[in-house]
């Protein structure tokens, strides 16, 4: 048995550098469509989540069958199992950080320490992926864990990571207790690492880097009273480019007038924490914003709108300056974050073409904006219980009703905390012009609990006691006109889902609250094929290698590897 293994870490540690040893990405190559790799966030910058290959289609769904898992190990102690049908040993853990300790913290949520929520990058026939304090290379064909690297944190929210980002032969991943580290995609061994926000201040970093030109774009989060903002990071050194803080934070700055004071503003969150979408033609990276803070309780902050937070905002990628805004959430009072995925299409509306981004939001409501110069085009309801605002003003931007705050006898609202949606990515068809979005139609009663407002911070001040859903869904959305073309109904309602992936075999892939993984007609919403592997925690995405299709997908710290039998 000794001997046995020996050849096989051997064969392991042979093939090895082979395997790994094609040319890093270009990033002028993600400007092109999504074809065979999976090489950013979304798959594109456009974040349409829609891949032109259709090897795997309505014609022979049926024949979708399980071509492979890998389940990894976080921690200071492994590296993860080989794949279902090998006993190969997995290749060392490689260990930094700048903690004392190497300790490894759970996740939250219920996600155990090694789940994968967000994006797997797949380059030149390797995965690449991260959970929070954890990264790994895995070989695409097989799951085999080519190498495993582990951050000593000194603690922070581990609330999840997001994905990597990838320049030439170089990955790169935030840390909770924000740190960008840089690791060579060959080795896994750290180039460097750089603080991107201050520990002190309680801020935690799980986004996905995403590499624009020479560009890196990092976010961080923070659910304290602190101000959001967004960095460029040269990706060869990483030295910092530029920093734009999402809310005013000193005298003259804009949107200052919708705050009560230089004090509130600059207390006042926005927090860049999920990825966006990029535009080649305008250099302009579209991201969403968090929520303003205090969240619940809403004196100090004063009755203006709060800019610019809950928004989307335009921002030149070469200067860091801010192009235009679009407040989906004014002065929100419910936590609900507008960090939901933009996507970026060119279409038709109104009779003419337009370059357009699109948006559905936490609170409910679907935005279609002019992504040139951030005009309103379009706000419709795709949560049909939505009830916290009283219609939609001239500007497009919904009006909140104060009698759905949190108040002393209760405010019986819809949605609930985590959204008629959350942060998991929508998905666009060009073939069916449809939009699709998880949506979760759920209520909540809340109640102020401190009346006094100088106290109060971060997400304080509120209790909210969930009362159900009237359902979980798939919706598809008419961009057009913003009516739900076809809804497709789950038996539970749990969650907002874990994002969707379409595709040109005229497939959409998704999950539903009963750990199904389900492919779907996008142009009727009708289930076409399922499997059932238990509870899903990513976004589905696909790649091509070796002339195979591969549809893949993790369960927690399992991944999933689909192709056609």
């Amino acid at each position: 048995m000794r001997i046995a293994k020996g050849i096989a870490l051997a064969a392991c540690l042979w093939f090895l550098p082979a395997a790994l040893s094609a040319q890093g990405i270009d990033p002028a190559s993600l400007t092109r469509p999504l074809t065979d790799s999976w090489p950013t966030y979304s798959g594109d910058y456009s974040s349409r989540r829609y891949s032109t290959l259709d090897q795997i289609n309505q014609s022979n769904i049926r024949n979708l069958a399980l071509a492979w898992t890998a389940r990894l190990t976080a921690g200071p102690g492994g590296a993860g199992v080989y794949s279902i049908s090998n006993t190969a040993v997995p290749p060392p853990t490689i260990v930094g950080g700048e903690a004392a300790e190497a300790i490894q913290v759970g996740g939250n949520f219920g996600n155990g320490p090694g789940t994968v929520v967000g994006a797997i990058l797949e380059v030149n026939g390797i995965l690449y992926m991260a959970a929070p304090d954890n990264a790994w290379a895995v070989d695409a064909e097989d799951g085999t864990v080519f190498w495993h690297y582990f951050w000593k944190t000194r603690g922070g929210t581990h609330v999840g990571n997001r994905g990597v980002g990838i320049y030439g032969d170089w990955i790169y991943f935030e840390t909770p207790d924000d740190y960008l580290v840089c690791l060579d995609r060959k080795s896994g061994k750290e180039r460097w690492h750089k603080e991107i926000a201050d520990f002190g201040e309680q801020y935690f970093s799980t986004t996905a880097p995403l590499v624009i030109g020479n560009h890196l774009i990092v976010g961080t989060g923070d659910d304290l009273d602190a101000p959001g903002f967004l960095q460029s990071y040269d990706p060869e050194t990483g030295e910092l480019q530029w920093k734009l803080y999402t809310v005013p934070t000193k005298p003259g700055d804009p949107g200052l007038d919708t705050w009560a004071n230089l004090d509130a503003a600059s207390h006042g969150g926005g927090q860049a924490w999920t990825v966006g979408a990029y535009d080649p033609e305008t250099h302009l990276y579209i991201f969403g914003t968090g929520n303003p803070t205090p969240a619940n309780v809403t004196p100090t902050r004063g009755e203006g709108d709060n800019l610019f937070t809950c928004s989307l905002l335009a921002v030149n990628v070469d200067t860091g300056k801010m192009a235009w805004y679009f407040q989906t959430s004014p002065h929100d009072t419910h936590d609900w974050d507008s960090t939901q995925t933009p996507v970026l299409v060119d279409g038709a509306f109104g009779g003419k073409p337009r370059k357009l981004v699109l948006q559905g939001t936490r609170n409910g409501y679907f935005f279609v904006l002019d992504r040139v110069t951030g005009e309103h085009l379009l706000t419709s309801k795709f949560s049909e219980s939505a009830n916290w605002a009283k219609g939609v003003d001239q500007r497009g931007e919904p009006v909140r009703n104060p009698e759905k705050d949190f108040t002393v006898p209760g405010s019986l609202v819809s949605p609930s905390n985590l959204g008629a949606t959350n942060w998991p990515p929508p998905s666009f068809d060009p073939e069916t012009g449809l939009f699709y979005i998880c949506t979760n139609e759920s209520f909540s009663m809340y109640f102020l609990m401190d009346p006094d407002p100088r106290e109060v911070t971060g997400l304080g001040g509120g209790q909210e006691i969930g009362l159900g859903s009237l359902g979980t869904s798939i919706e598809a959305i008419d961009y057009k006109t913003g009516k739900i073309v076809w809804k497709h109904m789950f038996s539970a309602a749990t969650s907002t889902g874990i994002g969707l992936l379409a595709t040109a075999g005229k497939l959409l892939f998704g999950s539903d609250p009963m750990g199904n993984f389900i492919a779907f007609d996008p142009a009727k919403g009708t289930p076409l094929w399922h499997t059932r592997i238990g509870q899903l925690t990513n976004a589905p995405e696909t790649y091509m290698l070796g002339g195979k299709q591969y549809v893949l997908v993790s369960g927690g710290d399992i991944i999933y590897a689909f192709a056609l039998n």
